[in-house]
């Protein structure tokens, strides 16, 4: 068997590398890696991949590009499937599980036309037809629908960043679908709480609903490591979810920083938690909880929605409550990237205690409100109205004096 020359690749190229730039490199939980002999952050050398059909023609490519007399590069010599596995493969540990799988997806169901094309003979002309024809197509097997502009865009982003990376000469830029806004009827807090009350999704809902955790926050939630000594604070310490093969993985981290927040747990969701025997406070999978909070959906009526939409919900609520966005996205994790992630003693200051005192209440209130305290608090704001008062104790007290003094049933 003859010898493998230097840089040969499986289909007889020669293939040669070029340093490019250098990245600031991190570790799996984004905090830089610092050198140990300078004590600065260490950099990953970044190169780019030359081929040519004999050694001598590479290097000859190679001598040109470091002379500078040769700007081109020819794109690498494989399927713009294989580009997608070297990329993964050049950051798989920087990405996040849930990220990978991700784009396994848009590798096996996406772009079909053009994932086995080699990467020196996709055109710009070629990448304009395959974003429209991914545009017409259609998924789900008994009542196929055609994909969200949404997902044609996301599916393009890896295509592009691919492509930049390995055939930095073609222009990739083509006309993109515009973002539909297609918003549902969100039902309100209490409806979907009487949907769920006394089943066994009750409490992750109420979890995603007034907490505003999102699915593998709630299923990464445990009593040992996610409440505090006290039993008056829950924290965002682990969260689940699947990899690329579909297996359920364990991460210290949220997706963002912002998301690893700590709430106050309201006294109904912390007597529900005190009910649970095992450690782990939800121990279906999140495909399951998905499930079974969709067939309740179904069954009851109301209009469609998803158990993520739960965290429509309480950004609404904190609309109707007017909270000011600089809490709402503490407590919902929307974090922008020029705030810093706020500490524990800024996050739980008096004006956010305020905040979730008085999301409790109105939660409290909505969802556990006897009848007859829903026309006690009908009668009060129609008395607010009439005396032209504002919601306050010393309103509320003035309210019960006067319906003792005009006999006036509450």
């Amino acid at each position: 068997m003859a010898r493998k020359k230097k840089g040969e690749l499986p289909s007889g190229n020669i293939r040669r590398q070029i340093y490019d730039h250098s990245e600031l490199l991190y570790d799996s939980q984004g905090q830089p890696v610092i050198d140990p002999k300078t004590g600065k952050q260490a950099k990953k050398r970044i190169y780019r991949s030359i081929t040519a059909p004999t050694a001598a023609e590479a290097n000859l490519i190679k001598a040109e590009i470091q002379a500078g007399k040769k700007k081109h590069v020819k794109p690498v010599d494989m399927t713009l499937s294989e580009a997608i596995d070297n990329y993964v493969a050049s950051s798989d540990a920087l990405l996040s599980p849930s990220t990978i799988r991700g784009y396994r997806t848009i590798q096996r169901n996406a772009f079909k036309g053009i994932m086995q094309v080699k990467l020196h003979d996709i055109t710009n002309e070629l990448l304009r037809n395959a974003v429209n024809a991914e545009c017409k197509r259609t998924t789900g097997k008994n009542n196929p629908k055609p994909i969200s502009s949404k997902t044609v865009i996301n599916e393009y982003g890896l295509i592009s960043a691919v492509l930049n990376m390995y055939a930095p000469d073609l222009d990739c830029t083509v006309k993109l679908p515009q973002v539909e806004h297609n918003q549902h009827e969100l039902s309100t807090p209490d409806t979907i709480y009487n949907l769920v009350k006394g089943t066994d999704i009750e409490l992750p809902v109420l979890l995603a609903m007034w907490l505003s955790f999102t699915a593998s926050e709630i299923l990464g939630l445990t009593k040992s490591k996610s409440i505090s000594a006290d039993g008056c604070y829950i924290s965002i310490k682990e969260v689940i979810v699947k990899d690329e093969h579909g297996k359920s993985v364990i991460k210290n981290k949220g997706k963002q920083p912002s998301r690893d927040r700590t709430l106050r747990i309201p006294d109904y969701i912390k007597g529900l938690i005190d009910q649970v025997e095992t450690d782990r406070l939800v121990t279906m999978t999140g495909t399951a909880l998905s499930k079974r909070f969709a067939r309740i959906v179904k069954n009851s009526g109301i209009p469609y929605m998803t158990f993520h939409d739960l965290r429509h919900v309480n950004a609404s609520v904190m609309t109707l409550l007017r909270v000011p966005d600089k809490y709402a996205q503490e407590r919902g994790g929307w974090k922008s990237d020029h705030i810093m992630k706020s500490t524990y003693m800024q996050t739980f200051s008096s004006e956010r205690a305020a905040i979730d005192e008085q999301i409790d209440d109105y939660l409290s209130s909505l969802l556990f409100a006897t009848e007859s305290d829903r026309k006690r608090e009908k009668k009060y704001n129609c008395w607010l109205i009439l005396f032209d008062c504002e919601d306050s104790e010393e309103s509320r007290a003035k309210f019960d004096t006067f319906c003792i003094e005009n006999h006036i049933v509450i």
